[in-house]
């Protein structure tokens, strides 16, 4: 039975496509369209997602009855529930079943997950769903139906995202976009400067901003504090649910999901108090298209993050490393994309993570701003070598590792001397594999400077045409 599932018009669309218990198909609509965050469906995504048949059944990522709820109690807008209209302008006709927010959420990480589902702790962090914004979760507690097996929840407008996105908007990025940016900027600050004026909005509605809350905040150093004081803030708040997990767990097996769960700072903590943490690379509501249908079928999934748009031919390792050789930096857009927000080797730019001058030529680039740190990518029995490793593998570039040797990789060590580390087996990608062995064995260095192959506002390429693009624009061969 082919089921969809559909997360869209809130903010980041996407459709997963799953076959019993088979991923088939997952994708951001952003790739298609060429919008960033794109809320909304399009053709083209649909087109894609209908090459492997049409559905049966349609599953939605949250409740738009319950989201309407708190929407009024807010004193927000009551919207329509149009969806399966808007479904219907794509010629797919189908009854839509909903799901609550954070139970696909929790689906998601659990049926991904390569734990027992009964032995299993979930936290899923995030700004907002229907009215919950934080829950614990124990596996399949009971069955069927994961919100059944919440053990704790917080509720709005008590919310540990929407503190970080409205700090995110004050010093001066984008809302539910630019987070990432600001837990970066946060290694160049003083985290005590403002942290006794920031701690107070924890218990404060900031669903509207915080601007007139706080003290100044025009430097660039400012900015940095700021950030610095949210992110000591959001870890020490981390660590209490991580406390308050273990009084539940019996197993040490730990779930992260929600948009927090992008946190890579904040997940490596959570290898302090579990043995095993899983974090499924599409954590925020994108994944929960995916999420939606497995709170559903309730079963467990073998999953790849590579299940997008597919440019078919063999990975050119061989065209790849010689481009390296030549002039140290290179494209790649091959194979399926990944479904997420990170390029894992089939839509990644990549770079010698040696040469003093790599990190300023990629920045340049990719036109982004120089205190951003770009990440490695490992072969797995090397990390160790390398990097203080908080776990023996990260395939998915979600925890940071200190590196042991910063001077001789500059390009991919932030200034706190941490990578945010993605390591790789042949089992896992074998072509990007084979390129860093013979990477390897030409230079002596089991690493390369993996970053999104992307225009600067865009998102990351999808297909061919904007594979072109890219290289013609930035004069980067792209293979």
């Amino acid at each position: 039975m082919i089921r969809w599932g559909i997360s869209a018009y809130n903010h980041d669309a996407s459709i997963a496509v799953v076959d019993d218990n088979e991923i088939l198909f997952a994708a951001h609509a952003e790739r298609y369209s060429g919008v960033k965050n794109d809320p909304n469906l399009n053709q083209d995504i649909i087109e894609d997602a209908l090459q492997y048949g049409e559905p049966d059944q349609v599953h939605w990522y949250e409740s738009h009855f319950r989201k309407n709820i708190r929407r009024w109690w807010a004193g927000q807008q009551w919207k329509k529930n149009d969806f399966r209209e808007r479904l219907r302008e794509f010629g797919v006709d189908k009854r839509i079943r909903y799901h609550m927010h954070h139970d696909t959420h929790a689906a998601a990480g659990l049926f991904t997950s390569p734990f027992d589902p009964y032995e299993t702790m979930i936290l899923v962090i995030d700004a907002i769903g229907e009215f919950d914004t934080t829950s614990i979760y124990r596996g399949m507690y009971t069955a069927p139906g994961l919100s059944s097996g919440c053990m704790w929840s917080k509720s709005y407008p008590k919310s540990l995202g929407l503190f970080y996105s409205a700090m995110t908007h004050r010093i001066g990025l984008k809302p539910n976009e630019d987070e990432y940016i600001l837990m970066g900027m946060s290694a160049y600050g003083d985290p005590d400067r403002f942290y006794n004026d920031i701690k107070p909005l924890l218990k404060q509605n900031v669903h509207r901003g915080v601007r007139g809350l706080l003290p100044a905040c025009n430097s660039e150093q400012d900015h940095f504090d700021m950030a610095a004081a949210t992110q000591k803030i959001y870890e020490e708040e981390f660590r209490k649910l991580l406390v308050k997990s273990k009084k539940w767990d019996t197993t040490n097996n730990l779930v992260i999901m929600g948009g927090c769960a992008l946190n890579c700072v904040a997940n490596t903590i959570a290898l302090e108090y579990y043995d095993n943490v899983w974090i499924m690379p599409n954590p925020g509501d994108a994944g929960s298209s995916l999420g939606a249908v497995l709170d559903y079928t309730y079963d467990k999934v073998e999953f790849s993050p590579y299940l997008g748009h597919n440019i078919p031919g063999p990975y050119p390792a061989q065209g790849l490393l010689n481009e390296l050789m030549d002039t140290g930096i290179v494209g790649v857009a091959n194979g399926r994309a990944e479904f997420g927000p990170r390029a894992l080797g089939n839509r990644s730019l990549l770079a010698d993570p040696r040469g003093p001058d790599i990190k300023d030529r990629v920045n340049e680039i990719k036109r982004r701003q120089k205190f951003r740190p770009f990440a490695p990518v490992i072969l797995e029995e090397e990390a160790s070598k390398y990097f203080e490793m908080p776990c023996k593998e990260s395939p998915f570039m979600q925890f940071t590792a200190r590196c042991k040797e910063p001077g001789m990789f500059p390009a991919i060590v932030h200034v706190d001397g941490t990578s945010r580390v993605q390591t790789v087996t042949r089992k896992q990608h074998p072509g990007l594999y084979q390129l860093l062995v013979a990477w390897r064995d030409k230079t002596g260095c089991p690493m390369l400077l993996n970053t999104s192959l992307n225009i600067k506002g865009k998102p990351i390429v999808n297909n061919t045409a904007d594979a072109k693009a890219f290289q013609a624009r930035y004069d980067v061969r792209v293979l």
